[in-house]
This record gives C-alpha cells, structure tokens and sequence, in this order.
C-alpha cells in the first residue's frame, strides 16, 4: 500500500477519534440505569412579576431526570422576576448526600462565552480587529500561512480549521482507553502546548470554510490573544472584566485541583468502560484553559447570559458580531454562542458543556428574560453505536422535557423533535 494511502487513512482514523473526543469539553445528557430516590429540592423563589413559571411541573420534569437514571441534577429556571430553583438526586453516591440548588459546577465550554466576552471588549478598545490574521498577534504561536490566514473571527466561529488539542492531551483516548483520564489528572500543562498540540492534529477544514469544526485550540488561542494585548493573564483579566463585570459572586477560573465551596462529586463512566464511573471532582483544569476550566453556578449562569444579552458587558454592535452565526457541527454559531430554536418559543442563546464527570446547559432568550441552566453530575454512562456516537438513552429525553417545561412550557409536547433538541443540546460532544 502506498505511503499517499497510509496517510489518508492515517488521518481519517485521526478524525473518526477526534468526534468521539468531542465528548471531552462536549455534554453528555445520558447515564447509567442506576436509580436513586433523593426528592427534588426547590429553592427560595424571587419576588413573582407573573405566574408564569409553574413550580410542581419543573421539579416534576427534574424528578424525571434523576427518575430515568442521573445520579444528580440541579437547575435555575427564570421569567422576568420570577426565578425557580430545584434540585434531585444524589452529590455523592457512596454517602447520599443530596445535591442541592446553588452548588458549584465545572461548566466545560461554556467559558467560551467568557472569553469570547473578554476579546470582544478588546475589540472594543481598538487593541484587537476581529477580521486581522491572529498571526499578527501571535506569530510565534501561530507562524507561516495559516497565521497569516486565521482571523480572529475564525477562531471565534470555529472556521480556523485547526484540530482539537484533546487526542493529545490525553493520548490513551485514541486507543479507546480512559487511562489517561486518570493518569493525567494533577498534570500542569500550559496553554501554548495545547495549541501546539492542536496545531499538529490534522485540519478539519481550511481558514474560514464553512461549515466550520468545533475545535477547543480555538479559544485556548484566544485566551492567548487575550493576554498578549491585555498584559495580563487571562484569568485575572476574565475575572475583573467579565466575571466581576456581569455580579457573579459564585464563578471562577480554579487554580488548583480542587472546587471551592458546595459542589457534588463528578463521575465519568467514559461510555461504561469505568464501571463503576470514577469521581473526577478533583481535577487539574490546565489542560481546559479558557476553553472550559470555568466553575460556577446555574443561577450565576443565568445572570451572566442576562448581563451579556442585555449589554451590560459589550455594546450593541460587539452583541451584533457575537449573534451572527454560520453553521458549525450542525448547530448555528455566533462568536463563542450559539443559537437553539425552539418552535413556537422563537430562539434562545446560550452555550452547553462538560468535563470529566459533569455537564451544564445554559440557555436565555434573546432579551434574557426566560432562562434555564441545569448541571449534572454523571458523564458518558451510554453506549457507542457502531460509529462511535452515543446512543439515544431515556435521560436525553427526560432533560429535552425539562428545557422545553422551562422555557418553553406553552408548546405542546408533540411540537417538539426531542431528538433534535437533545442532539443541539449535546452540541459539544456531537460536534467533532
């Protein structure tokens, strides 16, 4: 066999393993079939503006969730004024200990979004042009042609063409083995590996086709964007500008392997090959950086998707370029967002993600007044199919009934493809 084919399939391997390593920073909202009884728990509800949230039918539809099989589930559901919060299931396992509204989570991609934020304000101040090549900030980071062919915006949008950095951050996973999961887990690594790590991985496309590739080097390049133009690290700038910008008094970027306050273990099944799933609450966040090392919480979630929307972080026009979407992995992508339409509700903004044992969806309509977020605390307990997908599992469509109950509670069930919702609901671990 000549060495023209060797590659070709050399490469197509590396592409077959990288869609399945979307599942990394990507969320799975399916489980293991085991079933545990704790109620769900509602929290203290905001002064009422109307009554439009409907309390028993949320905590009912978060019942369901844990009822089909997830160890864990917590969400915060808004509509102007009123806020609902609830929580079913277990924290931890092996001692019961319920998981209650307000615990922290590790929202995966859903740092995008901060740090899309921060490049923007930059764009803002005239220290960044969203259409100059990237190589002209970075160019040892990114030399030759594709730094002179990789825009801002293509790094944003995800039309760069440069491959995920996963596979080699966590080189067991090629060989579908989770070992790395655990080998890796106090590991340091800085964020100019993990481009180069990226870098090295086979193209997904050309600088600006489209459709584009999700690709997570995006935004660990962007973060270094961020703290060339800005002198600062990229944590300490998204926490002054961003975090404390939008009031969110629960949110961070970690430092060390450990969470900070209230959280609930994080279990990884890795699709069953970890059986039991292993808690991975404790985890070194480098190898995330900001593309998906952000903790926080679903009503810290919420607030900082009003703040966005509503101005508070960016101006008009910096809004404008982040909600102009092109078609990315089956989904519409703006500049670190994304939009879900729901029929007969109109479209609503967000982002979802995941790391090792936990997954967060957050969700606002347009002019952020209906809202969702909802973590959980069980990630990859379902099946492949024989291309390497996870199968639909009775979890998807119990947490598409809650989305749909929250935001957009007066659709009729039959209105609603479930297996759409769930798909676009799992855009990050489906888009590779």
């Amino acid at each position: 066999m000549d060495s023209d084919v060797l590659e070709h399939q050399g490469r197509d391997k590396q592409l077959r393993i990288a869609r399945l390593l979307g599942t990394v920073l990507g969320t799975t909202l399916l489980t293991t079939t085991a079933v545990l009884t704790a109620p769900a728990q509602a929290g203290p509800a905001a002064p009422r503006d109307a009554a439009s949230l409907d309390g028993p039918a949320l905590r009912d539809s978060l019942d369901a969730v844990h009822e089909a099989g997830m160890y864990g589930v917590f969400s915060s559901v808004r509509d102007g004024g009123e806020r609902w919060t609830g929580a079913s299931g277990v924290a931890d396992v092996a001692t019961g200990r319920p998981v209650t509204p307000g615990m922290r989570q590790r929202v995966g991609s859903i740092s995008k979004t901060f740090t899309a934020v921060g490049v923007m304000q930059q764009v803002e101040r005239g220290r960044i042009r969203l259409d100059a090549p990237v190589g002209d900030y970075l160019p040892e980071l990114i030399p030759g042609e594709r730094g002179r062919e990789i825009t801002v915006r293509m790094l944003l949008n995800h039309t760069s063409g440069i491959g995920d950095f996963v596979a080699g951050a966590f080189p067991s996973l090629t060989r579908n083995s989770p070992a790395s999961l655990e080998e890796e887990r106090f590991r340091s690594i800085r964020p100019a590996e993990l481009v180069r790590m990226g870098l090295a991985a086979p193209a997904t496309g050309r600088p600006g086709a489209v459709p584009g590739s999700y690709s997570n080097t995006n935004y660990v390049i962007a973060g270094l964007l961020l703290e060339k133009v800005t002198g600062q690290k990229a944590d300490a700038y998204l926490t002054r500008h961003v975090i404390d910008r939008a009031g969110l008094r629960h949110t961070y970027l970690p430092r060390t392997p450990y969470i900070k306050g209230p959280h609930p273990r994080m279990y990884e099944s890795w699709f069953g090959q970890l059986d039991p799933p292993r808690d991975f609450s404790v985890y070194d966040m480098s190898w995330a950086s900001t593309a998906g090392s952000v903790v926080s919480t679903t009503d810290d979630l919420n607030r900082f998707y009003r703040a966005l929307l509503g101005g508070k972080l960016v101006g008009k026009t910096s809004l404008d370029e982040m909600t102009r979407t092109v078609p990315v992995s089956g989904i519409d992508y703006g500049l670190g967002i994304y939009a879900l339409d729901l029929r007969g509700c109109g479209r609503f903004w967000g982002h979802d993600g995941a790391v090792f044992g936990a997954g967060t969806i957050a969700l606002s309509s347009r002019d952020g007044k209906r809202q969702l977020a909802l973590a959980q605390n069980l990630m990859k307990y379902q099946e492949l199919d024989e291309n390497g997908r996870p199968k639909s599992h009775p979890i998807d469509d119990a947490i598409a009934a809650h989305v749909v109950r929250a935001l957009c509670p007066e659709a009729p069930a039959s209105g609603i493809n479930h297996s759409r919702l769930t798909k676009s609901l799992r855009f990050d671990q489906l888009s590779h």
